[in-house]
Formats: C-alpha cells, structure tokens, sequence
C-alpha cells in the first residue's frame, strides 16, 4: 500500500536527510519548508538523489496554516522534526522567546499530530516519529528551555502513544545523541554572545566537550535511516536511541539517577568541570 509522510523542517541537515530517505524507500514524501528559497534547496537534492520530493509552505507555530496542509496532503506517516537549539541560562531567555520555543518544540508537533490522526484513524494505520534528542532525558546546564520542550514532547507523545494505539496508530519517539549538524554552530554562536560575561567558561568548555565527543556522532543519514524504519516498520519500537554517544550517556544517567547521594556528587562535578559557580 502506498503512503504519503509529512516531514517538518525539510530544508536541511536531518529533515532533509529524512525526505531522501523516506522518497528513496518509496514513500510519495512531502517536506515543509518556510521560503521558497528553501523549497528550491529541497528540489535540488532531491533532483540530485534522484527521488522526487514535494514541498509545502508551512511555519509550524501557525495553527490554521498546519490544518490547511495537513488536510491537503493528509499523511499517512507524520515526522515532527522541525526545531531549533537554545544554548543560554535558564534565566536569560525572556518569556516570549520561551514561549516561541516551546511553540515550535513541543505544541507545533502536537499540533500537527491532532490534525493529522484524524485521517489516520480512517484508514486505520498512520505512523507519527517525535524527534526528540538525548536532551529528552537527561539535563545539562545552558540548556534548561532546549530541554523543556524535549522533555514535554516526550512525555505527551507517551501518553499519545497508549491513547491511539488502538486505533492502528503508532507514536515513536526518535533520540539521537549528537550529529553533525548546525547545531555546532549554534554553540560556537552562544559562547561569543556571552564571551567575557559570567557563564564564559562555562561556554567554551561546553564547546570543547562537543568537540571531544565528535567522533562518537553519528551523521544525518544514519539517523535518517532511523527514522524510516521507525516510519516504516510493522511492529516499531517505541524509542529509538541513536549514537555511542547517547547510549553512553543514557547508561551513565540510569546507573546515578537513583541514588540521592551520587547525584549530588554529579551535579558538583558539573559544576567544577564546566566552570559554574
């Protein structure tokens, strides 16, 4: 049976990854870009992968403009990864930005998910894949709002999970440790704004430890290939873990989380590491 996903965030790095992949299995594959200019970035990948792949307009923060796509293109398989980084202390990011963040992380993809399981039930098979991050489950410092969204998206897509499963619809949770994206980017930006200012050293050791874990990445297209099969599958998982990196954090939080004593022994060496005092 032939089927239709709808993937946020198409332009670049990941989402762009998952159209071609997902085009590449066959799947009649939209992508949702915010320009045209970006719409032309996704068509000439696309063109050079050899896969056809449409676009559509769409901010994921306006409601009425993601029922009119949703209802035109009616998905079979939802991929909510549209998003964006926020590297700043908690109590620097003002509450509008707060709020658009939250937007986009974690209403955005709910948003789309009720327009689009309505069409889902009809058929009685849909797929919707969250792309959360290893920031779903475990917190740092500097990424207080980053982690919100993702930790909220995370545990609504749980509950989601058991409310439609009986209606032959899947919710799976897509978690990839770090890969080479803009997000390096995003941190080089975060520690010139606040270069010379108290969280500094906290910054550029942040920085350091994204460049020692770089070789623990994964790429785009592998965690692409994640994805599709997590779009795909008959019987999926409920989350995927993707990285060395993930998986070692994750088995590390699991061992300390329990324990009271070793958890405030943790947050002290993150402090002492990353120069917060």
């Amino acid at each position: 049976m032939s089927r239709t996903a709808l993937v946020t965030g198409a332009n670049s790095g990941l989402g762009l990854a998952t159209v071609l992949e997902l085009a590449r299995g066959g799947i009649d594959t939209v992508g949702t870009v915010r320009s045209g200019a970006k719409a032309e970035l996704v068509a000439a990948a696309a063109a050079e992968a050899g896969v056809e792949v449409r676009t559509v307009l769409l901010d994921v923060t306006d409601a009425a403009g993601c029922k009119e796509v949703v209802d035109r293109v009616r998905p079979d398989i939802l991929v909510n990864n549209a998003g964006g980084t926020s590297f700043a202390p908690v109590l620097d990011v003002m509450e509008e930005e707060a709020r658009h963040h939250l937007e986009v992380a974690l209403f955005g993809p709910l948003r789309l998910a009720r327009f689009a399981i309505p069409h889902m039930r009809e058929r009685g098979w849909g797929r919707v894949v969250q792309i959360s991050s290893l920031a779903g489950r475990v917190t740092y410092p500097l990424l207080g709002w980053y982690q919100a969204g993702k930790h909220a998206m995370e545990a609504v897509s749980d509950a989601l999970r058991v409310e439609v499963a009986g209606a032959g619809v899947d919710v799976v949770v897509v978690a990839p440790g770090g890969f080479h994206s803009g997000v390096t980017g995003d941190m080089a930006d975060a520690v010139e704004r606040y270069r010379g200012s108290a969280y500094a050293t906290a910054f550029q050791r942040m920085d350091l430890g994204f460049q020692l874990m770089k070789p623990l990445w994964s790429t785009p297209e592998k965690v692409a290939r994640t994805i599709a099969l997590a779009a795909t599958v008959d019987a999926p998982d409920s989350r995927y873990v993707i990285g060395a990196d993930a998986h070692l954090t994750l088995f590390v939080h699991r061992v300390t989380e329990p324990l009271a004593a070793v958890r405030s022994i943790k947050e002290g060496v993150v402090r002492r590491v990353t120069g917060l005092r």
